[in-house]
């Protein structure tokens, strides 16, 4: 996984609230486990004129100019502003797959779904939450700046804003570990590596018996 230390990047509007995952990545492209190719198909639905089909090529579909992502202003965002329950809805892990996936690194937002929260953390994302009205601020200085970035300094649990205003933001210390060390769930597994093997021979010696069968 990815580790976030870090990050500046220009900041993008998802601005509605109730963001289900269907809207972030829709049903008809789950056809893979792999944790990439879904960055085409993020936002579909608000993203192109026409309806999408699974492993169909997005390069020539019709898009929707009205739609924030087709716009030059924000091309290359990496931050993406929502509003409240954001990545409500199922519970797809591809949701978090597909905004990685195109270059979101960030999500900030009033509240988010617990489950799409939690996976996005097992995916390098960090998702922010902030209260309404900071989330307000922040969506009316990037309507007003074209190029508006933020940079999100995870050590520190401070967002930075062009205008040098500091925003503290809370995260869980384990959470917090896990990002900026980029560790999934794997990765922590794997730390223990050392003690696992450690126990693994001391339990072959104790009964022995249970491993007769194991060649």
């Amino acid at each position: 996984m990815k580790s976030f230390t870090v990050h500046k990047g220009v900041a993008a509007p998802m601005d509605r609230a109730n963001v289900d995952t269907d809207l972030i990545i829709p049903k008809q492209f789950l056809k893979s486990i792999k944790r990439s190719g879904f960055g085409p198909n993020l936002f579909d639905e608000l993203r192109y004129l026409d309806e999408g089909q699974p492993g169909q090529d997005c390069s020539g579909r019709p898009l929707n100019p009205d739609f924030a992502l087709n716009q030059p202003r924000y091309a290359g965002a990496s931050v993406l502003l929502a509003r409240e329950n954001f990545g409500c809805g199922s519970s797809r892990e591809h949701a978090p797959w597909a905004l990685d996936d195109y270059g979101f690194r960030c999500v900030i937002a009033p509240s988010f779904a617990d489950i799409f929260f939690n996976n996005c953390f097992k995916n390098g994302i960090l998702p922010i939450a902030l209260d309404a009205d900071t989330v307000e601020r922040l969506f009316q200085a990037m309507y007003a700046q074209e190029g508006f970035a933020l940079e999100i300094d995870l050590p520190a649990q401070v967002i930075r804003t062009p205008a040098g205003e500091d925003i503290a933001f809370e995260v869980e210390s384990f959470r917090k570990h896990c990002l900026v060390n980029g560790l999934d769930d794997i990765g922590l597994t794997l730390e223990s590596a050392g003690a696992i093997r450690d126990f693994e021979a001391a339990h072959r010696q104790r009964a022995p018996w249970l491993f007769d069968r194991i060649r």
